[in-house]
């Protein structure tokens, strides 16, 4: 219940004013003023924030995954932080040349940016071209034509993600619509509008590069509720029905993964290398008893011994690695 002055109170804030004396009359009125910028108005509630961080979380584990099977390396993807901010400072935080997919979010009106950092771009192009992405250094100037078309072609793909990340919350049909180098170009709101930015952590080996996902307000706007319900239902930590454990179960059960025998390796020289011809034998040094080692994706499952399946080659599974299994020696 708010506080009832009394007569002589009244009286007293009434005098102050009237003989100029702002002090007292401050001092004697209650303070409820809340600062508020009219540039930077907070668009977004902290329930927008986290139901977005939550989408683009799995978006994360389904990019890993993705760049772990496309460059060949072990590639681990997070969700570092989900702020607002004016698209001007998103901008101007960006250096040059960067590396910008201006993505059509369709049936929404408007376009978001995924902005690749150099350093993420330089170690997919080392990796794809035989490298293992350590000690990349930065080029300052353009992208190559070979190197826009490779990550033009990963960019593809992470648009396509995104749609898949965005399935449980509302149907979009992202695309990719230009890849520009200059952020002057990337003009896709006015400068004041307010945007979030979601900045996802890429570990590709022992190197790292950030991915960020800038979305404006203008473009989400009218999907705003879907974000609110998202986080409700996420907040109730409803169990997970027998019927959704089912179906989840059965996903995974089609999954599809590579299983691979490791036959044996052996050293050679150069010289030795260069002189084979059509015929000629290399001992391995895996012994013709021993048991094979079979990996699924990276990691040691089995131990099998070689033979036939009519007239097919194959191997018997003769041990199960049930321990452990992180050997990645076949990869």
């Amino acid at each position: 219940m708010s506080e009832v002055l009394s007569q002589s109170e009244i009286d007293a804030l009434l005098n102050a004013l009237s003989e100029g004396d702002e002090e007292v009359a401050k001092s004697n009125t209650p303070q409820k003023v809340r600062a508020y910028d009219f540039r930077r108005p907070n668009k977004f509630s902290k329930g927008h924030l986290i139901s977005l961080s939550n989408i683009y979380e799995h978006f994360a584990r389904s990019l890993a995954s993705y760049l772990s099977g496309n460059i060949h390396m072990v590639v681990d993807a997070k969700v570092l932080s989900s702020e607002q901010l004016t698209f001007d400072e998103f901008l101007r935080s960006l250096p040059y040349p960067s590396i910008l997919g201006v993505v059509n979010m369709q049936p929404l009106v408007g376009s978001a940016l995924i902005e690749m950092a150099p350093t993420l771009a330089y170690i997919i192009i080392e990796c794809l071209l035989g490298g293992q992405g350590k000690g990349v250094v930065l080029r300052n100037h353009d992208l190559t034509e070979i190197e826009q078309k490779i990550i033009t072609s990963r960019m593809l793909k992470i648009t396509e993600l995104m749609e898949e990340a965005w399935t449980e919350t509302f149907s979009l049909t992202p695309q990719l619509t230009a890849l520009e180098t200059n952020p002057q170009f990337a003009q896709i709101v006015a400068p004041n509008e307010m945007v979030v930015l979601i900045t996802l952590e890429v570990n590709v080996s022992e190197s790292t590069g950030l991915l960020n996902i800038c979305l404006p307000y203008v473009v989400i706007k009218p999907i705003l509720d879907n974000l609110d319900a998202l986080y409700l239902f996420a907040s109730a930590e409803e169990k997970l029905s027998d019927e959704d454990a089912a179906v989840v179960r059965k996903r995974i059960e089609q999954t599809e993964v590579s299983v691979r025998a490791f036959v044996g390796g052996t050293k050679i020289s150069v010289q030795e290398f260069l002189a084979l011809e059509l015929g000629d034998v290399i001992p391995l040094n895996q012994h013709i008893q021993g048991m094979m080692s079979v990996y699924v994706g990276k990691y040691l499952k089995f131990m099998a011994v070689p033979g036939l399946s009519g007239d097919r080659l194959a191997v018997q599974i003769v041990d199960v690695i049930r321990d452990g299994g992180g050997d990645t020696h076949g990869q």
